[in-house]
């Protein structure tokens, strides 16, 4: 009996260290399914997971492996991207509808194995198919593994800041009507913060998300703009915010009185709560980075309320931020070049093995009876090198790793078709119509990869916010204009350039950023404004196996969705 007793003991005095062992784990479930949620006056279903709209924030540490089994309980296929995690060597859970996998289909689950690495701070989980994403979207912390391990004055609180956008019409029904129009889709109808459009919008005071704070202390905001079509400018009133990390790395602080994040992108920043007296409460808002000419946008400002609560009793309104103007692309990219990585480099930037010179553009399409809504009755389209990506009817991994023939061509090129003015007014005509197909780049393992990203005034210039999947890069260099590749790398930084999942590229200008080629695997590239990515403006790189064991992709799971 005692015998039994110093067991039952032992139990007791292990049962929190196995909870916790089971809480790195991570084992999480995903119902995804219709919910009814009202807003700006009206109520419609939304897709969303779990009933949370935005969806619910994983927490785990670094280096974890998570598994998250989704259940498609809607009536669309659909498919999860964990967005900004390497998952080395395991391409087979990254997500994108097509490239990756089969989507999930209305009635079936699929279990995701998410592989953590290098990452650490924010990055966030959204579908990737159709144009579901506009509300299923989500936020995963990255822990230290020690608790008190920041490179920054520990926060005494850490805060999920989700931007995103709603449309009152149904999101299904403006994609349809955005694809058959073959224009430019409506705009949509709200900003959000944390889900909510804010006071600013009818029927929205009450419920605008507010951020209670007490004096003297110190607020992580952890941010991702999870809009579908804009970049954002965000602020806070009467106060500063301290970036010290992006796209799940940290970087060095910066203190601006604001930030800019484009889709895709996510920001975390230290509020200091300092500025009590005398309102006791501010806004917080967003509104739209938007520099193409006649080309409409949502204009509108979404608010959030910070509020002290020391003081209890508000007699004042809540102070409004000022924000840059919309087409300010001085203070957006002052910003966007002030980032500087923290953490050593992870290989040597001052040479590379391949380059890869793309040109970025919106192009336009020939519509029968010229009865489109495009530039005259053409239907819109977007290109990396002038092709525009067909996306293929089984998904490119399967056909890779099982060596399917006549799914996608290897023959995505390393410079555009025509050299030219790539940002002036006289622009060949020839180019304007692009190219149709689903067309790879294969890499080499272990190669140090350049891009390129030249963008282009075909049809309209604009900002292009382009995401690779599976890996992070370096931002070394920016431009305005054409690049020129014998000045413009005298300027590059190679010694602390951002560390980013998502490259802004300038209007009517250039981006360069480099990578090692060190996970294997089938990795989706494409810019992160919905619009673009429907139109075609995508590719995929394949990242050959390396020599040993532990460099070679791993072999799928044993039930992949089917399409």
């Amino acid at each position: 009996m005692p015998s039994r007793n110093k067991i039952f003991l032992l139990l007791l005095l292990l049962l929190p260290i196995l909870v916790h062992c089971d809480a790195l784990l991570r084992h999480h479930k995903f119902f995804v399914k219709e919910t009814s949620y009202t807003r700006l006056c009206e109520t419609k279903d939304i897709l969303t997971v779990n009933g949370q709209f935005p969806g619910p924030t994983l927490h785990v540490r670094e280096e974890d492996t998570i598994y998250v089994k989704v259940h498609n309980n809607g009536r669309y296929n659909i498919t999860i991207h964990w967005h900004g995690v390497k998952q080395l060597r395991n391409p087979w859970s990254d997500g994108p509808e097509y490239i990756t996998q089969c989507p999930i289909q209305p009635g079936d689950s699929f279990n995701y194995k998410i592989i953590f690495s290098l990452e650490i701070g924010t990055v966030w989980w959204h579908a990737h198919s159709d144009w579901s994403r506009a509300t299923v979207h989500g936020a995963i912390i990255v822990h230290p593994k020690t608790p008190i391990n920041y490179p920054f004055p520990k926060p005494h609180e850490e805060v999920p800041i989700i931007f995103g956008e709603w449309w009152k019409e149904d999101i299904m029904t403006v994609l349809q009507e955005f694809v058959e129009s073959g224009g430019a889709p409506r705009d949509s109808d709200a900003y959000t913060i944390n889900g909510q459009p804010g006071d600013l919008y009818p029927c929205s005071s009450e419920e605008t998300f507010k951020l209670n704070v007490t004096y003297g202390k110190r607020y992580l905001l952890r941010m991702v703009n999870a809009a579908m079509n804009e970049i954002l400018f965000f602020s806070i009133a009467n106060h500063s915010l301290t970036v010290v990390g992006a796209d799940g790395s940290y970087t060095k602080p910066l203190t601006t009185d604001h930030v800019l994040i484009s889709p895709g992108q996510t920001l975390d920043c230290l509020l200091e709560a300092n500025q009590a007296p005398p309102r006791g409460r501010c806004y917080m808002a967003a509104r739209a980075y938007s520099t193409a000419t006649n080309v409409p946008f949502d204009n509108t400002t979404t608010t959030a309320i910070v509020q002290y609560t020391d003081n209890f009793i508000f007699t004042t309104s809540p102070l409004l931020p000022s924000l840059p103007f919309y087409n300010d692309t001085t203070s957006a990219f002052d910003f966007l070049g002030s980032l500087k990585s923290l953490d050593p480099l992870l290989f040597p930037l001052n040479t590379y093995d391949t380059q890869i010179y793309s040109t970025i553009s919106i192009n336009t399409l020939q519509c029968q009876n010229t009865s489109c809504a495009g530039p005259n009755g053409t239907r819109l389209a977007a290109s990396m090198n002038n092709i525009s990506f067909v996306t293929p009817s089984i998904d490119i991994l399967e056909a890779y790793y099982g060596h399917i023939s006549g799914v996608f061509g290897m023959g995505f090129p390393s410079v555009p078709p025509l050299f030219y003015n790539f940002t002036g007014s006289n622009l060949p005509v020839i180019l304007q119509t692009p190219e149709r197909a689903t067309e790879v780049r294969v890499i080499e393992y272990n190669s140090i990869v350049e891009v390129v990203f030249q963008g282009t005034s075909l049809v309209v210039g604009l900002d292009h916010p382009m995401h690779l999947h599976g890996f992070n890069f370096y931002i070394l260099g920016w431009g305005f204009g054409n690049f020129d590749p014998c000045k413009d790398p005298m300027s590059y930084n190679l010694v602390d350039p951002p560390f980013r999942n998502t490259v802004v590229v300038p209007v009517n200008g250039w981006a360069t950023i480099r990578f090692r080629a060190v996970n294997p695997g089938v990795w989706f590239l494409h810019c992160h404004l919905e619009r673009h990515l429907t139109w075609g403006m995508d590719t995929v790189f394949i990242v050959k196996d390396g020599k040993k064991s532990e460099e070679r992709m791993l072999p799928p799971p044993r039930k992949m969705p089917r399409c």
